[in-house]
């Protein structure tokens, strides 16, 4: 017996329009995250209806969409208006590395491209234990602190915190990673941060800019390695907070780039002692 394919689908969030491109099912999108960037075609070809935690029902609705995909408990209540409405929704709720490529195999056979959506995985697979192998030669592994927000300090999510791990560093708060919900990953006193002495800082905030000046500026900071090194550095939210191919690409690829340049300023360090002669002084590497 067949079963009918969604041919209309509405994606609230960028990582599912990202996958169905990849999947070469981009046909089927009729309505886009006005958040999306990737990829960069989707922002020419298909209409922005939805935000992250609002959306607008009406045009969406005029869509006549079969299928509408979002993401987490943050689209709880834009998922329950279009229900109530009449719309069949899926809302996907990836946390971790392997929880992105169960959303990619699920998607795939959605749309009938689970062949395709292996194939897929496996490339995205293949380049992690590539990224893992070579950062296991690493003489030392940098701790690294992720923040994903600043006001408060939020500490990141768990694929970001697997991901340091596969590039080769130490997330320094690993054991709030596992909280799936932003304001469990709140860093109450941003002395904790001092007390665990990062070598590298990353910061991606959602939605801004990242300002390593006010970084530098907290008090007590100075004192951190990352701070003290020039070790300080931003990853566009893009790359590496939407739980989909390309955090599991660049935003791995960037992790990996910032641990192989802190690597070789701390194997020089190793062997001239000269903290002053690798000095950075603060440079951001975007």
């Amino acid at each position: 017996m067949l079963t009918a394919l969604p041919e209309r689908i509405v994606c609230l969030t960028e990582e599912t329009t990202e996958t169905l491109y990849l999947l070469g099912e981009q046909h089927r999108i009729v309505g886009i995250s006005g958040f999306t960037v990737r990829p960069p075609q989707a922002r020419k070809e298909k209409p922005k209806v939805s935000a992250f935690t609002s959306a607008k029902i009406d045009k969406i609705l005029a869509l006549e969409p079969d299928l509408v995909l979002g993401f987490s408990d943050l689209q709880a209540d834009i998922a329950a208006t279009l229900i109530r409405h009449g719309l069949p929704v899926h809302v996907f709720n990836q946390r971790s590395v392997a929880q992105i490529f169960e959303m990619i195999a699920m998607l795939g056979a959605m749309v009938g491209a689970s062949e395709r959506a292996r194939e897929l995985i496996v490339h995205l697979k293949g380049h992690m234990d590539a990224v893992k192998q070579s950062a296991a030669v690493l003489s030392r592994r940098p701790r690294i602190y992720f923040e994903e927000w600043d006001d408060p300090l939020i500490s990141g999510i768990r694929w970001v915190s697997e991901l340091i791990e596969i590039a080769g560093g130490i997330d320094c708060f690993a054991e709030q990673a596992v909280a799936p919900g932003a304001k469990d990953r709140i860093i109450g006193d941003p002395t904790e941060v001092v007390r665990r002495q990062p070598d590298i800082i990353i910061g991606s905030w959602c939605g801004k800019k990242f300002r390593p000046d006010r970084v530098k500026q907290r008090q007590g900071w100075t004192k951190i390695p990352a701070v003290r090194h020039g070790h300080v550095y931003e990853i566009k939210s893009a790359d590496i907070l939407q739980p989909g191919p390309a955090t599991l690409g660049d935003g791995l690829e960037r992790l990996y780039e910032i641990v192989q340049s802190w690597a070789q300023d701390h194997r020089l360090l190793e062997e001239t002692g000269d903290t002053e002669g690798i000095r950075r002084g603060g440079t951001v590497v975007s």
